[in-house]
């Protein structure tokens, strides 16, 4: 299929003004674009970050289409839906950047389809490229030591920082569960916490002693220290006493394990990524990790295999004489 204009040049993964062209689609796919919105939001509850990435996507998508001539939604089929992925490929864009594209693509059409928008689910047959799966950077378990050790104190700034390590490292949640606990989250007596993950999905994940300790002097000292009518049930609290947000525990998971790494230190994801390697090289079911990490599918935990793995073979190769 021929490149439409402006189709090239729109599908690559550079920085797109996407309210301007979600106002060259006209009343009709704006509308429908509103509709495929709200169904992510409350029938399909998924996360703000993923909405917006799917609602760009879909956006590019009608424009894709409208650039080909086109201005009915009925239009769009698979050969349409194959020449968009094309021209993305032709452009530039990532293997991880067309699955994406493809994913939205799929669930755009099943909800067109079951609303009676298309007459048949046209990117049924939508295959893309599968992503590259990197092995993701990890800590060592004497690199976390050194970087949750690295935090102490009796501010109730220290107290909090030292408790956010001490609960990431030591549960591998995510850091939006993490700072989306509340106080009733907490069950002391099993050292479980109750987290919200992807898609409003409960589980209980267990955390440690010394993690339980850095909860104790935060609820005794830091907590109150900081609270005001506004905290509400927020186990961790920023400086004016509101639920403490995603940004400033990147800050404080960066700064903690920079001194230990060197440049500019890990994510909280990395500190996630470390605690399920560590679970695995103790020797846990892959599926318990699983569990523990809200993945849904066993797919994204065995990845943690890969690093292992590598570890253990870098070890045979240092310590076995016929290596």
């Amino acid at each position: 299929m021929a490149t439409p204009a402006g189709g090239a040049g729109r599908g690559t993964g550079r920085r797109l003004d996407l309210a301007a062209l979600r106002e060259e689609l006209g009343p009709r796919l704006q509308g429908v674009l509103a509709d495929f919105e709200r169904f992510l939001r409350l029938e399909r509850n998924r996360s703000a970050h993923t909405v917006q990435a799917y609602l760009g996507d879909i956006t590019q998508l009608l424009h894709y289409l409208r650039s080909t001539g086109e201005t009915d939604l009925r239009a769009l089929d698979l050969r349409l839906l194959r020449g968009w992925l094309a021209n993305l490929h032709q452009a530039g864009a990532s293997r991880t950047t067309l699955a994406r594209r493809a994913a939205a693509a799929r669930t755009f059409s099943t909800w067109a389809f079951q609303n009676q928008l298309l007459t048949a689910d046209v990117a049924e047959l939508l295959v893309s490229p599968r992503p590259h799966r990197s092995i993701p950077a990890v800590l060592s378990a004497g690199e976390a030591e050194q970087a949750v050790d690295s935090l102490s104190g009796d501010e109730p700034e220290q107290l909090r920082d030292r408790l956010v390590l001490e609960l990431l490292y030591g549960t591998g949640i995510r850091v939006a569960e993490l700072v989306g606990l509340d106080l009733t989250d907490l069950d002391r007596g099993r050292r479980v916490l109750r987290v919200i993950g992807k898609g409003d999905k409960q589980r209980t994940v267990p955390y440690g002693v010394p993690a339980d300790a850095a909860l104790q002097r935060w609820l005794d000292h830091g907590r109150p220290a900081r609270a005001t009518p506004a905290s509400g049930q927020a186990l961790l609290l920023g400086r004016r006493g509101g639920r403490l947000d995603q940004r400033a525990a990147r800050r404080v998971v960066n700064a903690a394990t920079a001194g230990v790494v060197g440049g500019s230190g890990l994510s909280p994801h990395g500190l996630r990524h470390s605690a399920a390697t560590h679970l695995l090289d103790g020797g846990a079911d892959l599926r318990a990790v699983q569990e523990l990490l809200g993945h849904a599918s066993l797919a994204t935990t065995q990845i943690y295999t890969h690093v292992s793995v590598d570890r253990l073979r870098r070890s045979f190769e240092q310590a076995h004489p016929r290596a």
